[in-house]
């Protein structure tokens, strides 16, 4: 490595060792919040001070390098502890090794003009200390203003150092925020819809509820209501939000965990056939109950393997039922029609393909064709579709612009409409 590469990332690493924390400002105050240890540090702070700036106070000490903390008291006021730990001080030449701190009530915010100093103000600490103040008023902002020590023979800086911070005591303690989650059955079948409704208790302003399967979220509500029919056996619902807008706390809570029922149920694997052909269908279960549907299309309705004939393309299902779970299956039955469509058409004069024509629709004489353009116009229709009524690319006996065309076509014998396009090319 270089010796510029080198320099520059040694100014890199001074200047993250030496950056200042966000909360050097008092309008960016850090929030603590109880229950909470908090490590802070006044390292590179700085001071402002100006007529009514923000450290433009002097109660036990006079501001150098301040760092500023803040809290909210609760509903209903009272006292609070600030504790202070685990101070180390940074040993450079000439630097002081003393803490200061005090708590302000600011009825501006970041106003000195505004302050009053509450409680004790500690002007020398060196090893772990205490403030106190007692009869805070409730629902109410307070700040909290460390700084660094520069008095003392020798010391030619402010004291720097890093600590641990944690509040307590009546004013800021709340009672914790919990959930309480109901369900309408721990013992379902499968797929069987479960309803869920979550009761939160001491948790205002909580954000939206976030509901997991087994740890997986599947959905966000906004209100206390889920539902799911996804749970299978040993699943566990999981609901979970945040409460409090200042200092949040995140809480969670899971159901019980899930008895599914479930027993095996196939309608077998899809079919192709011809319209109108008897064909045999394989069903299989574990349940004593059973039937297909829709049922007039079966030999036996009741019986596994049955005979099903239609003459249009069917989904069959099979229901079975076994210790009051009903379960089911399905299938689908394809009929062929026989019909090979093309979608390209090269009306081009050519002598080939100079008609779109429709293999197998001489089997279907009773068949209605349409065709429209992509804007919905019907440009031809035919009762009845052979090589002779053949649509030959023309719209009032004007050839038709190339681009792509819509066809419906209804075989005549109750099957669903055959939908397809065209795409003419000249």
């Amino acid at each position: 490595m270089n010796s510029k590469l080198i320099f520059i990332s040694f100014l890199f690493a001074f200047i993250q060792l030496n950056a200042q924390e966000t909360y050097n400002q008092c309008n960016s105050a850090l929030e603590i919040c109880p229950t909470t240890t908090f490590s802070v540090n006044n390292i590179a702070a700085n001071s402002t001070v100006c007529s009514g700036c923000e450290d433009d106070f002097n109660y036990c000490f006079t501001s150098e390098n301040s760092i500023w903390l803040t809290f909210t008291t609760n509903a209903n006021g009272g006292d609070v502890q600030v504790n202070f730990s685990n101070l180390i001080f940074q040993t450079n030449a000439g630097q002081g090794n003393q803490l200061q701190a005090t708590i302000i009530e600011a009825t501006i915010p970041c106003s000195a003009n505004s302050y009053t100093q509450i409680g004790n103000c500690v002007s020398n600490a060196t090893g772990n200390f205490t403030l106190n103040a007692a009869g805070l008023l409730p629902n109410t902002t307070y700040y909290i203003v460390i700084d660094g020590d520069n008095t003392g023979a020798g010391i030619t800086s402010p004291a720097e150092a890093n600590f641990y911070v944690q509040i307590s005591g009546t004013a800021v303690i709340r009672p914790p925020p919990s959930l309480t989650i109901a369900q309408n059955s721990a013992s379902i079948c499968l797929n069987e819809t479960v309803f869920f409704n979550v009761t939160p208790s001491d948790c205002p302003n909580n954000t939206d509820y976030t509901w997991s399967i087994n740890g997986i979220p599947v959905a966000t509500t906004t209100d206390t209501l889920f539902s799911t029919s996804q749970l299978v056996d040993g699943d566990v619902v999981t609901v979970e939000t945040d409460c409090y807008t200042i200092c949040p706390e995140h809480v969670s809570v899971n159901s019980t965990t899930f008895s599914v029922y479930s027993f095996n149920v196939d309608a077998g694997p899809d079919i192709t056939t011809q319209a109108g052909v008897l064909t045999s269908i394989n069903g299989n279960t574990s349940a004593p109950v059973y039937s297909w549907e829709p049922s007039y299309l079966f030999s036996d309705p009741n019986a596994l393997t049955t005979l099903v004939s239609t003459d249009q393309t069917v989904t069959l299902t099979l229901s079975a039922t076994e210790n009051g779970c009903t379960l089911t299956d399905y299938l689908i039955l394809t009929i062929n029609t026989g019909l090979e469509i093309p979608n390209t058409f090269p009306p081009n004069g050519d002598g080939n393909n100079e008609t779109w024509r429709i293999k197998g629709i001489e089997n279907y004489p009773d068949c209605t064709l349409k065709i429209y353009t992509r804007w919905g116009q019907q440009v031809f229709q035919s009762v009845g579709y052979s090589k002779d009524k053949a649509w030959d690319g023309s719209i009032n006996s004007r050839k038709a612009a190339e681009g792509v065309y819509f066809y419906v076509l209804d075989l005549g014998n109750g099957s669903e409409l055959i939908k397809g396009t065209i795409n003419l090319i000249r």
